[in-house]
This record gives C-alpha cells, sequence and structure tokens, in this order.
C-alpha cells in the first residue's frame, strides 16, 4: 500500500500483534461486547494501523471510533481509510492541507461469480476486461477499485455511489485505474467541487489485490 499513495499518506500495515491488541475505550464501545471473533480481529488490527498512522503524522495515537455507518471518525485536520482481508490489514491517514480524500482496499485475488460481476460491472468494463492479459482475475481488481473510489468519495460527498455509478479503466501497464463517476451523481453533489473523475493506483501480488487513492486540495 505504501508505493500505491503519495508520501505525505502515512501507512500501517498490521504484524501479527496487531490482530489481538487492545482497543481504546472509544473504539471498543463501538465494537460492543459480543462482537463475532472475525469482526472484533479486523477492527482491532485496522484501529491499530489507523493509530500508527496517525502517529507516522506527527499526532499522538488517538482513538479512531466508528459512526453509525461503520465508517471511521478520524480527528479533526485528517483524512484517512482503513481495509482488511483475511490476513491482510492496512490503513492510511494523511493532513487535510495535503489530501483532500483518500482510499484504499484490499481483495482476495480470486474470480467472482456471473451473478457479482453484474452487479458491479459495467457492459464497458466487462469488455475491457476480456481484453486485458491473462493471469490477472480483472473483474476482482475493477471491484477493488471501486471499493476504494467510494472510499474517496463518501467522505466528501456523504452520499451512495453505486458500482454502476462509475465507469472504471484499467491500464496495467502503469497499473492505474481512473473512475468517471455518473454526471447525474456529481450533478446532484451538494459540496463545492465534487470529483469527477478519480485517478488511483493498484498492485496484484501475493494472492492480493491492493488498490488505493488519494485527492489533493484544489
Amino acid at each position: 500500500m505504501r508505493d500505491l499513495l503519495p508520501p505525505t499518506v502515512a501507512v500501517a500495515v498490521a504484524g501479527p500483534a496487531d490482530w489481538t491488541g487492545e482497543l481504546l475505550p472509544a473504539e471498543q464501545a463501538c465494537l460492543g461486547e459480543r462482537a463475532a471473533q472475525t469482526r472484533r480481529r479486523d477492527f482491532t488490527a485496522g484501529r491499530a494501523c489507523a493509530r500508527r498512522a496517525l502517529t507516522d503524522l506527527g499526532l499522538p495515537p488517538t482513538a479512531v471510533p466508528a459512526a453509525a455507518d461503520r465508517a471511521p471518525v478520524w480527528p479533526a485536520g485528517v483524512v484517512g481509510a482503513i481495509t482488511h482481508t483475511t490476513g491482510y490489514c492496512a490503513a492510511a491517514a494523511a493532513h487535510t492541507t495535503h489530501i483532500r480524500s483518500v482510499g484504499m482496499d484490499a481483495e482476495q485475488h480470486r474470480e467472482i461469480n456471473p451473478g457479482v460481476r453484474r452487479l458491479v460491472l459495467l457492459p464497458e468494463e466487462e469488455a475491457d476486461c476480456a481484453r486485458l492479459p491473462g493471469g490477472v482475475h480483472w473483474p476482482i481488481v475493477v471491484f477493488s477499485a471501486k471499493e476504494t473510489v467510494y472510499k474517496v468519495w463518501y467522505p466528501l460527498v456523504e452520499s451512495w455511489l453505486g458500482f454502476h455509478d462509475a465507469l472504471l479503466r484499467l491500464d496495467p501497464d502503469s497499473g492505474t485505474f481512473t473512475a468517471s463517476i455518473a454526471p447525474a451523481r456529481v450533478d446532484a453533489a451538494v459540496i463545492e467541487d465534487p470529483p469527477a473523475s478519480i485517478t488511483g493506483r493498484f498492485v496484484v501480488t501475493d494472492g492480493l489485490v491492493r488498490t488505493a487513492a488519494a485527492l489533493t486540495p484544489r
């Protein structure tokens, strides 16, 4: 993940101890006592990474609780993102003076079934995936990139962005992607200067797909 984001973004990747570490009281209150073990491990690793990313920015290890929609609540003046999948967790954080919004996602590198593909991919994206080089399950890369795009979009606009609301193009040679947001969603945004296009990077290694993107202030 560190190689996918600008140097002004602090990135922390979970180590073995992070999955079973201690939560701060504000974080524990969001998780509850009856959370499933998998949820508890993912949440714990994510918060450990988030606090370490904040420390790398020169901030104290502040709690990162969850909002009602489960989105991380970052300290004032900070934007960030957390992702986790089986055996992998990472968090990113940046000062708002440097980064307007950041997103990241990690997925297992695998095929996705036709039903999910129809929910995620536009016909143009299906056609693109069929033309891309073999050896990579491109639909899961598109899925991951769209998850990253949503994480960039939502904190800024505070409105839902569906999978079909962004047309995603992959460039395997440069390891980049560009998402063009549906004009209707951009026009409906209630903020000034909503992003009409989001560009990020991806990598497929070690059985994982990793994607990330960051918007700089205008």
